[in-house]
């Protein structure tokens, strides 16, 4: 029997204020695997308990196939050879949204503004948007981020009310980068805080060997440190010394 015509059997929670997310979407990956779906809905909370109780489980939803209890959704993603993300690999997508974001921002503004995607705006845009972004995702668990920060941050760590000001004035070099004014506060502020922020991610990745996760991202991402942080401060810096060139 083949993979097209084989059948798999799904209980999962539907219930009047909860349908489970991955019941959802172990019943969207068997699809997808050609698999025909035999789908029981559990819905409501004794109907759940018993079918835990019955099949010794603690969570739901539960995939059979051929008789054979697979799991989860996680579970069911291993079965057929798919990645599963167990909340504490590296990964790269944030940096892949936030950068991927900024350009396609920076490219329809110098559209917009001069009939051209590739102009020299454009990557000046680039950087700038790339700041508010990443301040954006600072400022929404400020606390989080200076909690990050400060574990490697030399200014903060001698000034803490300095882990809760980079973001705001990351927020502002990038705004005002972008407006193309006031380039006498907007350039010092990013020179400045870029600087300190390369030399302290320097030396902690670097030179300390320290493994610690990106605060640059909100403090909760398992982004590497070195690549993003140290990226997002010598863009800063770059981005003020061209603005001082031009």
């Amino acid at each position: 029997m083949t993979a097209q015509t084989r059948k798999a059997t799904l209980y999962r929670m539907v219930m009047d204020e909860h349908i489970c997310p991955f019941g959802l979407k172990s019943r969207d990956l068997l699809k997808s695997e050609g698999y025909a779906v035999d789908d029981h809905w559990l819905t409501t909370r004794k109907e759940t308990d018993d079918f835990q109780a019955e099949h010794n489980v603690d969570t739901t939803p539960q995939t059979f196939i051929d008789g054979e209890r697979i799991g989860g959704h996680d579970e069911l993603r291993e079965y057929f050879g798919k990645p599963v993300n167990d909340g504490n690999s590296v990964t790269y997508q944030p940096v892949i949204a936030v950068f991927g974001m900024a350009a396609l921002m920076a490219l329809g503004l110098s559209w917009a503004a001069f009939g051209d995607f590739l102009t020299v705006r454009a990557v000046e845009w680039f950087i700038a948007t790339s700041m508010c972004i990443l301040a954006i995702l600072k400022l929404r668990d400020i606390e989080s981020f200076s909690n990050m920060f400060l574990g490697y941050d030399l200014l903060a760590q001698r000034w803490v009310r300095y882990a809760y000001l980079y973001p705001f004035g990351e927020a502002l070099a990038g705004v005002l980068m972008i407006v193309g004014a006031l380039m006498w506060i907007g350039v010092p502020v990013a020179l400045f805080i870029g600087t300190i922020g390369a030399i302290s991610v320097f030396k902690a990745v670097y030179i300390d060997k320290r493994d610690l996760k990106c605060a640059c991202v909100g403090g909760d991402s398992n982004v590497p440190l070195g690549f993003i942080s140290l990226t997002e401060n010598i863009m800063m810096v770059a981005m003020a010394i061209w603005m001082m060139v031009k």
